[in-house]
């Protein structure tokens, strides 16, 4: 069985592995050992400060607890852009127009922002090849939602996430090529890389004007909002959930910025306290997102259920034991998928 849980200490030689599998424009977990140190303590910390940090990265591995893996992970900031700047592209329209020459032209322009400034982040969601299937990649994504339902305060009522933007075979960015790499002269892994650890070169370098996208490159324009073909599953799976592209993309390689209230999200919305009953029967039911309401020791699981009472549900004893739950608890849940609700 997969298990969601808080990252601990123990974790650092399988959260290196998973950096040394994430890929060029994986910006938030690379092959790189001080990267993934930081984020470690990052993790850790938040899990440990004896107040509501300002801004925390709360970090969740998925751990099948029949083998004791560590196969994926994922995370939350509770706030971005406040000690980093936090920089994306708006992309927006601008009209030349003349009557005396019957020209009407609409061009796309890209202006540098701090929109989202403050905003809370899904982030660092990578789960390994192997694991993808059995619906794993929904039950790691979706763990969030569950822990920002428990713990709203934690956050802010606004919510991003960043996908990877579109590369070629070769890992090279079309974006970047087009626009990028003219103010950098670096190439795209390396200011991935560079950027992950140190935001600020990024103010020191970018130009401040905004850029007409009809002097880009054809590739890098076709580029602007689209999605990696290893995230466009995640990206479809956010959208389900009420994420939304509103126009903002990532500076390096052109991918989207989804967005949602906090509140309007499907998962958090019909998500819904019930007390466990613990029984050793098989159940064929729609498959749910169960949680308990731990803060350090919080875990998610995904099970079919089924109705033992009012406000009552039963689960297995491996479910209950991988909750870290007894009969009687009061767990959250939802349907892992939209639909209807139990």
């Amino acid at each position: 069985m997969m298990v969601v849980r808080p990252i601990q200490a123990n974790d650092h030689e399988a959260l290196r592995e998973l950096g040394r599998k994430t890929g060029p424009g994986f910006t938030s977990l690379q092959d790189n050992d001080e990267q993934v140190a930081a984020k470690l303590e990052a993790g850790l910390s938040a899990f440990t400060a004896g107040s509501v940090p300002v801004e925390a990265l709360y970090l969740f591995v998925m751990e099948d607890t029949d083998t004791q893996e560590v196969v994926g992970i994922c995370g939350i900031e509770s706030a971005v852009g406040l000690s980093d700047p936090w920089y994306n592209y708006r992309v927006g329209t601008l009209v030349h127009a003349s009557r005396e020459l019957d020209v009407y032209n609409q061009i796309s322009t890209l202006t540098i922002t701090n929109d989202h400034t403050g905003y809370s982040e899904l982030c660092t969601l990578f789960l390994t090849p192997e694991a993808r299937k059995d619906k794993q990649g929904s039950l790691l994504s979706k763990s969030r939602f569950m822990f920002l339902a428990e713990f709203p305060q934690r956050f802010n009522e606004h919510l991003i996430a960043e996908m990877r933007g579109y590369s070629d075979e070769s890992g090279v960015s079309p974006f970047w090529e087009g626009l990028g790499r003219h103010f950098f002269s670096l190439d795209f892994a390396e200011a991935d890389k560079i950027s992950s650890m140190d935001k600020v070169f990024i103010a020191e370098l970018m130009p401040k004007n905004t850029i007409y996208t009809n002097l880009l490159s054809q590739h890098a324009q076709e580029s602007i909002g689209k999605t990696h073909e290893a995230t466009t599953p995640a990206r479809r799976l956010l959208e389900n959930e009420g994420l939304r592209y509103t126009g903002y993309i990532d500076i390096f390689d052109g991918g989207p910025t989804l967005e949602a209230r906090v509140n309007d999200i499907r998962a958090i919305q019909e998500s819904q306290y019930v007390k466990v009953h613990i029984a050793d029967i098989p159940s064929d039911g729609e498959t749910y997102l169960i949680s308990n309401t731990e803060f350090s020791q919080f875990r998610c699981c995904m099970s079919p259920i089924s109705r033992a009472g009012k406000n009552v549900i039963t689960i297995t004893p491996d479910v209950a034991s991988a909750l870290n739950v007894i009969e009687g608890t009061t767990v959250r849940i939802v349907p892992l998928s939209s639909g209807r609700r139990f």
